[in-house]
Order: structure tokens, then sequence, then C-alpha cells
């Protein structure tokens, strides 16, 4: 199985408002990097939207190390908790709905493809991969406004 490194990051200008992603995909000496924008969208959105596209453009089961500035993502993945929504059918442990079910659907899909290992890493910081995905995610929204 082929070790792939996914950086990804969203952005949104309002939330919610016009909102970017983006993503790059490392592998030995390749890099892909990957973005797109929603015209209507949040934050946590194209959080999520930048990790599925870059699971996405996986042709075969990767082991991926995951590296993402959102909490929203790392946290609901890592803990648990996303499962719990879905086994609960887009329920949380306090009986309000799930956000974003459709999205977190196709996550987990995903990760039961996919070994993926998951790190978060402080946005805005001196992490020169989640920086670009940051420009390529501010890059998108702002073309929508």
């Amino acid at each position: 199985m082929k070790t792939v490194t996914l950086y990804t990051d969203g952005a949104c200008s309002g939330n919610p408002g016009p909102g970017g992603w983006g993503a790059i995909l490392m592998f030995g000496e390749y890099k892909k990097e990957l973005s797109g924008g929603e015209r209507n969208t949040t934050n946590n959105r194209m959080e999520l939207t930048a990790v599925i596209r870059g699971l996405e453009a996986l042709k075969e089961p990767c082991a991926v190390e995951l590296y993402s500035d959102s909490k929203y993502v790392i946290d609901a993945l890592e803990k648990g908790w996303a499962k719990g929504w879905r086994a609960r059918g887009w329920v949380k442990a306090d009986k309000k709905p799930a956000l974003n079910p459709d999205l977190w659907e196709r996550l987990l899909e995903l990760c039961e493809t996919h070994t993926v290992t998951l790190h978060w890493v402080k946005g805005h910081a001196s992490n020169l991969y989640n920086n670009r995905c940051d420009e390529l995610a501010v890059g998108e929204w702002q073309k929508l406004k």
C-alpha cells in the first residue's frame, strides 16, 4: 500500500458565505494541488470538502497521512464522533441533528477505503503546506465574491 501525505484547508468569507478549499497530495517527488469553492457554504463544509476531494483523487487504497488545522474534522474522526452520529441516524449525543451529514457520510466511506492517520496542525503558523492550502482556499472564495 502506497503512503501518501495529504494537507487540507477550508476557508469562508462570512459563515455562511462564499467558501473555498485547498488540498495538496504528495507521494515521493509527486505533488498535486487541488482546490475549489462554493458560493454559499460554511467553513466546516469547506474543511470537510478539502479532505474528501483529496481522498477521492487517489486511484487506489492508500495509507494516508492527513494534516488539517480543523479540530472539527480531526476530533470527529479521531474521537469517533462521526461514526457515532452515523450510527444514531445523524443525531449527536445531545439529541440535536449532526451538521453536514452528506459530507460526513462520504468522508467515512473514504476512511474505510484508505488507512487514514490524522494529524492536527496549527493554522496560520509556520507550516508551509498548510499555509499553501489556506492560500488555495482563500483564492477560491475570492473568485466568488
